[in-house]
C-alpha cells in the first residue's frame, strides 16, 4: 500500500508551510466523505499542518473542494445516462410497434387464408351442387352410326329420387338383323305405339331437363362413350333435325376401366367390356345383358368403383368430360391423367 509513504513524505515539510495533498476518493478505500449540496463539487481527502506552540499538531481533514470540471463529467454523464434510457425507450416502443404489426399482419393473413379456403371449399360445393349425373346406355340395329338405328334407351340420374330412370323402346322403321345380341326382335319395336326417334327425342330433352339443376351442367356416362354411344346419339339426333344442348357434357368410363387396370397390375385389352368390370367388382346382373337399363344399372355401380379406385371426384369427372362438338370436328380432348 502506498499510505506510509505518503504520510513519510509529509513529515519532510518545514513546520512553517501548510502543505495540502488531495488525493481522489476510491469508494471502499477511504471513509465516506459529505458532498456539498452543489453536485458539482467533489470531496477530496486533505492533510492539513498548523503550527501550534509548544509543537505541531497535525491531523486529516475533508474538505470540500469545487470541481468544474468533475461537475461537467457528472452532468456529462447523467445526460448519457437519460439519453441512454430514451434510446432503450425508444426501442422498446418500436420492437413493440413492430411486434404488434406483425401479429395484425400474421392474424390478417390467416383469416385471408382461412377465407380462401372456405371459399374454395364453398366454390367446390356450389359446383357439385350445379351438376347432374346421368349414366345412359343404347340398344342398336348394328355398329354404322350413318345407316343403323337406336331401338333401345335408358338412363338413370345417380341422384336418385322419383323419376330418376327413364327408359323405352325405339321403333327403327327397319328389320332387326342382331336380335340374337340383345334380344330385341323386329317384332317388338315395328309397332304403332313404339315412338320414332324423331317424336322421342323432345320426350328425352323433357327428361332430362325435369333432371338438370338450375344454372347447370349435365355430365351423361356411357361405356365405350367416345366411339359407339356419344357418335350414334349424335347423328340420330342430326338426322331428326334436333341438336345436343350445349350444356350437356359426356364422359366414357372405358378409360377409367384402363387406368383402373393399369394400376393394379392387371393386363389392359385394348377393349374392356361392361361384362368383364362387372364380373371384376362382383356386381350382380339385374334383368338381361344388354338390354339397355340392365347395362344402365351394371354401370351405374361400375362408375362409384372406378372412380372410387381413381380417388376421382365429380369435378375432376367433369374436368375430364368432353362435348359432342369435340368428336365431330376430329378432336379428342386430352385426359388430365
Amino acid at each position: 500500500m502506498r499510505t506510509p509513504t505518503m504520510c513519510y513524505s509529509i513529515l519532510q515539510f518545514s513546520r512553517s508551510v501548510v502543505p495540502r495533498i488531495v488525493s481522489f476518493r476510491h469508494e471502499g478505500f477511504h471513509s465516506p466523505c459529505p458532498f456539498s449540496k452543489n453536485n458539482s463539487d467533489v470531496g477530496f481527502l486533505g492533510l492539513e499542518t498548523s503550527r501550534q506552540e509548544g509543537g505541531s499538531r497535525r491531523r486529516w481533514i475533508c474538505k470540500p473542494i469545487s470541481s468544474k470540471a468533475g461537475g461537467n463529467s457528472r452532468i456529462t454523464g447523467s445526460k448519457k445516462s437519460t439519453d441512454i434510457r430514451s434510446e432503450i425507450l425508444e426501442e422498446s416502443i418500436s420492437a413493440a410497434v413492430r411486434e404488434d404489426v406483425n401479429r395484425t399482419k400474421v392474424t390478417e393473413f390467416h383469416k385471408i387464408e382461412h377465407y380462401d379456403i372456405q371459399q374454395s371449399i364453398d366454390d367446390k360445393k356450389s359446383f357439385v351442387g350445379l351438376v347432374t349425373t346421368i349414366v345412359f346406355d343404347l340398344e342398336t340395329t348394328g355398329f354404322s352410326r350413318d345407316t343403323e338405328r337406336i331401338i333401345e334407351i335408358a338412363f338413370r340420374d345417380l341422384s336418385g329420387g322419383e323419376n330418376s330412370t327413364f327408359q323405352t323402346l325405339v321403333n327403327p322403321q327397319r328389320y332387326i338383323m342382331n336380335h340374337f345380341v340383345h334380344g330385341i326382335r323386329t317384332d317388338m319395336v315395328n309397332r304403332p305405339d313404339i315412338p320414332r326417334m324423331q317424336d322421342l327425342i323432345p320426350i328425352l330433352l323433357k327428361y332430362v331437363e325435369s333432371r338438370q339443376k338450375p344454372g347447370g351442367i349435365v355430365l351423361l356416362i356411357a361405356h365405350n362413350a367416345r366411339t359407339f354411344d356419344v357418335p350414334f346419339l349424335v347423328s340420330e339426333f342430326n338426322r331428326c333435325n334436333f341438336e345436343i344442348p350445349p350444356h350437356w357434357r359426356f364422359m366414357d368410363t372405358l378409360t377409367l376401366a384402363r387406368e383402373v387396370m393399369k394400376s393394379k397390375g392387371a393386363k389392359v385389352a385394348p377393349k374392356i367390356s361392361l361384362q368383364a368390370l362387372r364380373e371384376f367388382y362382383g356386381i350382380e346382373l339385374d334383368g338381361s345383358s344388354h338390354r339397355a337399363m340392365s347395362d344402365v344399372n351394371v354401370l351405374s355401380h361400375v362408375f362409384q368403383r372406378l372412380t372410387f379406385d381413381l380417388k376421382m371426384s365429380l369435378s375432376d369427372a367433369v374436368s375430364r368430360s368432353f362435348a359432342p362438338s369435340e368428336l365431330s370436328s376430329g378432336k379428342k380432348k386430352k385426359d388430365s391423367r
